[in-house]
């Protein structure tokens, strides 16, 4: 819609999508809409609170798995650096850990990326007036599936095993020492119901604990 047949006030978003096509889709199907107008757009996670602070979006929309820095941490950030901007997480990846990360990142919606746009609009809209807004067959496998039973350290630990690193390459990555990461992977093997440190940050990621 032409910019001078929008409301007086339009509802700014900033979209977060490594896709270029996906993001340019979203981009297109949003800005159709009569009270939205996509102000910015990012490729990597880490551009998105400078994005932020430029814009000043009213709503974030973002992937989660973003080069440079997740969506998940990019949420935590604009909740210290831009408070009144509200956060929606949109994801193919359904996951009821990415989910509860989420909210505790500060949130205002989490939606999988299989809905129509009239529904992304809508809660687009929602989210802007207070209200959360969240996946009912995702809330509803969040509440099943209980909290994350790992640590954050050994988050950190199971992270940094990514392409085969050694255990003292990952003590030194971590400021650890060799010991301590034996037993914190140790442990998350133990958690997860695995055979080693690999099959331990699968399953971990898969329940979106990561």
């Amino acid at each position: 819609m032409p910019r001078d047949h929008r409301p007086a006030k339009s509802i700014r978003v900033l979209l977060a999508e490594d896709q270029g096509m996906m993001r340019g889709a979203l981009a297109l199907l949003l800005g159709m809409e009569a009270d939205i107008e996509v102000v910015a757009q990012v490729s990597a996670g880490d551009a998105i609170v400078d994005a932020a602070l430029t814009h000043r979006p009213d709503v974030a929309l973002l992937d989660i798995e973003l080069p440079g820095m997740s969506g998940l941490d990019a949420a935590a950030e604009l909740r210290n650096e831009a408070p009144d901007c509200r956060v929606l997480i949109l994801t193919t990846f359904g996951r009821p850990g990415y989910l509860r990360r989420a909210m505790e990142a500060g949130a205002a919606g989490f939606l999988v990326k299989d809905g129509p746009v009239e529904e992304l609009a809508e809660a687009i809209r929602r989210v802007l007036t207070g209200e959360t807004v969240i996946d009912p067959a995702l809330a509803a496998a969040a509440l099943s599936a209980g909290p994350n039973p790992l640590t954050g350290r050994e988050c950190d630990v199971l992270k940094a095993s990514v392409d085969g690193a050694t255990v003292a390459d990952i003590a030194t990555k971590l400021h650890l020492s060799e010991s301590t990461v034996r037993n914190y992977l140790s442990s998350a093997i133990g958690k997860t119901g695995t055979r080693n440190r690999m099959e331990a940050m699968r399953e971990a990621r898969q329940q979106g604990w990561l």
